[in-house]
């Protein structure tokens, strides 16, 4: 009876530990590489007017030297992904980080040359960045799925995914000034040299959930219950993912699976409204509506701002669905849907003239596509946990396709109209796709089973 009262009050005991949260750390993590990631795409978009004009580069060598990325990055991502399964993802994510950086910042010394011959070192290095970022995203969802149960996936998802926004309003600025005031070299330096030091303090902040001395057995347990794959990338696992990576049929298998095309379509329309925003949205204001390049630069941070609420708020709806009993196909599809069928509201910019109501409508519609933005989620809660981070390439590369369609589909549209009413129901139309992808292509959303 002594024996059994013991044990009682030590289960009781150990049931009365305190949970360690170094998991929402880790999310803060992603949020700040994610932020870096994104301003360092930016920064030759800042910095472009001032750059082309002194180095004698034409629009059109601009236009070359902008799709680089984007070519790179989609050609990057199953190597990147596979690297990541091969080499875990402190590792490969930190000399990614490092690389992209110090990339970032050699182009801060194309000054020296001039011509065809800046335009060629340019396009190199720019193609270099792309490919170096390749395993960002794929690293993202792989540490989303070992680090959080799937009550809790879509909030650290949205998280990482809402720093896109976030660093357009607070990066752009910040480079601007910096270009203006000492040269836009120096933009490059910055950014780069801050991304070098994000890339030590990744190494020394992330390890795996079963391994991290700040994540007690209460924590691991909790996120192990829920989902989390909490022993990917510790060591006794390493050995067997590493030789189960690179199979060449797990990419046929995802490409077989209904849910899986489903979800890439999705991502693909997703996306579509993402590279609109970045690339055609301040000419659309300008062009269209007659507005100032720097009032335009003002008024494109406003849909950025909705995106980044519409994010966060996507992830807490889908998470708060999933916590009340909903099932997690449920949990993620109403918000995709809901935010994809919000985001068509920018059609309606094509029967007004004012342009306040112009920008409420494109706000509204980011917003839209900031909530539905939860494909990252979907990806930690459905890849073949063998091959999470190779999932995760083969997904964003069916996602960033679009990175490189959207901008010649508008251009074409705008081209030949001579309007940009096609052009916004085309995007629109991207937002529907992907709606419908969710509710009759995707079915029910669980971890796909590999064949061996």
């Amino acid at each position: 009876m002594t024996s059994l009262s013991l044990d009682q009050t030590a289960s009781a005991a150990v049931g009365a530990i305190k949970r360690t949260n170094f998991r929402w750390w880790i999310v803060v993590m992603l949020f700040v590489v994610t932020s870096v990631n994104y301003a360092d795409r930016a920064v030759l978009a800042i910095t472009g007017p001032v750059l082309s004009k002194e180095l004698g580069i034409n629009a059109a060598q601009m236009g070359f030297i902008f799709s680089a990325f984007g070519w790179s990055y989609v050609l990057g991502q199953l190597p990147g992904g596979w690297l990541l399964d091969r080499f875990g993802t402190r590792v490969v994510y930190a000399l990614s980080i490092f690389v992209w950086s110090l990339v970032t910042i050699l182009q801060g010394f194309v000054g020296f040359f001039a011509g065809a011959t800046a335009v060629a070192v340019l396009f190199a290095l720019r193609f270099a960045v792309g490919f170096a970022e390749a395993p960002s995203f794929p690293g993202n969802s792989r540490t989303v799925a070992a680090w959080f149960p799937r009550q809790e996936r879509a909030t650290a998802a949205a998280i990482f995914n809402s720093a896109q926004y976030f660093a357009t309003v607070i990066f752009a600025p910040i480079m601007g000034w910096i270009t203006q005031s000492a040269g836009w070299p120096w933009a490059f330096g910055f950014m780069g040299g801050l991304g070098i030091v994000v890339s030590a303090i990744w190494l020394k902040v992330v390890r795996a959930p079963a391994i991290h001395p700040l994540v007690n057995d209460a924590e691991r347990e909790y996120i192990a219950e829920g989902g989390g794959l909490v022993n990917m990338d510790s060591p006794a696992p390493a050995a067997a993912s590493a030789k189960d990576g690179a199979k060449w049929d797990y990419i046929r298998q995802m490409f077989a699976n209904r849910m899986m095309v489903g979800i890439f379509i999705g991502q693909f329309c997703i996306n579509a409204l993402t590279y609109f925003f970045i690339t055609w949205f301040p000419v659309y204001l300008v062009k269209e509506r007659g507005l100032s390049i720097l009032k335009a630069g003002f008024i494109a941070s406003v849909p950025a701002i909705c995106g980044f609420a519409g994010g966060i708020l996507g992830g807490l709806i889908s998470d708060w669905l999933l916590k009340r009993g909903y099932s997690l196909s449920v949990a993620r599809k109403t918000p995709i849907v809901m935010g994809m069928l919000l985001s068509m509201s920018m059609v309606a910019c094509n029967y007004t003239d004012q342009v306040p109501v112009v920008v409420f409508f494109m706000a509204l519609a980011f917003f839209g596509k900031g909530i539905g933005a939860l494909g990252w989620a979907v990806m930690s809660d459905c890849a073949p946990k063998e091959i999470t981070g190779l999932a995760g390439g083969v997904f964003n590369m069916c996602g960033n396709i679009s990175s490189i369609t959207t901008p010649i589909i508008i251009g074409y549209i705008v081209q030949t109209t001579g309007s940009f009413n096609g052009a916004l129901v085309f995007v629109a139309a991207n937002g529907l796709i992907a709606a419908i992808s969710y509710l009759l292509v995707v079915g029910e959303i669980k971890r796909m089973e590999l064949r061996k």
